[in-house]
């Protein structure tokens, strides 16, 4: 059973088809590489399986139940966890401040309620630690290599615990060492079983860590490929067009 199954995902925005009936599985502890050219469909997906809008029709369902999402609310309550491209933290706090944003640790001294950063500090501190990250949670995050903002930003979705994680975009613009630190991230995620979809550009990230490879072109799904069966000059003449399509059974 797919942890995450989607059915004939159609998205229209008045007359315009952002997407036209994109069907895709995403099995657990599996990293599934999703590429195209820009306006291919990706972000309107994603956005989608997040629970930014919803789609103009087609079915979501995650461990085989049928899902509604109206909110993002709604898809993190289903497991659903999304890492943006801009990893949306707060240059000016602490890595532990940021792992807890919005959902900090409280406790009474007297009738008053105050955040409890001991606490955060010593969860904050196990995360990177089940990430095999260097981060600390002390440290500023405006003081941060790109790979470990990624690691900040990804362990603040682990505090859900979740079944699934879209990551946009995360090696973008930065280092080749930091790269190599994110890869490494996404197969610490992979390794605890939570299934991972990467949306990227780059075909040396894709092929690395990812199992399948989904290629979307003009809002449409054209290849679904386990990427062992594959390669980059393939991927590549899919997302241009000059291959139409190619799809093999993913079971």
């Amino acid at each position: 059973m797919a942890r995450l199954r989607l059915t004939d995902i159609a998205k229209h925005f008045g007359a315009i088809q952002a997407l036209g009936g994109v069907s895709l599985d995403l099995e657990e502890g599996q990293v599934l590489g999703l590429m195209g050219d820009n306006g291919a469909g990706k972000s309107t997906l994603v956005k989608i399986i997040a629970g930014n809008f919803g789609p103009t029709h087609g079915n979501i369902e995650m461990d085989g139940i049928p899902c509604a999402f109206h909110h993002p609310r709604d898809a993190q309550r289903a497991g659903i966890e999304v890492v943006y491209q801009d990893l949306a933290l707060c240059n000016n706090l602490t890595a532990a401040s940021n792992v807890f944003l919005g959902r900090e640790l409280m406790r009474h001294v007297g009738p008053v309620r105050i955040i409890d950063y001991p606490a955060m500090f010593r969860r904050s501190a196990q995360l990177f630690a089940q990430l095999k990250s260097e981060t600390r949670p002390r440290d500023l995050v405006r003081r941060m290599s790109g790979g470990q903002r990624q690691a900040v930003a990804i362990a603040r979705t682990l505090l859900a615990e979740p079944k699934v994680v879209l990551m946009d975009e995360p090696t973008a613009a930065i280092s080749v060492r930091q790269v190599a630190e994110v890869l490494d991230l996404i197969r610490r995620l992979r390794d605890r079983g939570i299934a991972v979809m990467l949306i990227s550009h780059r075909m040396p990230d894709v092929f690395a860590v990812c199992d399948r490879i989904a290629v979307l072109r003009r809002g449409k799904k054209v290849a679904d490929l386990w990427t062992k069966d594959t390669s980059p000059e393939e991927i590549t003449a899919l997302i241009t067009g000059a291959l139409d399509t190619r799809m093999e059974a993913i079971a």
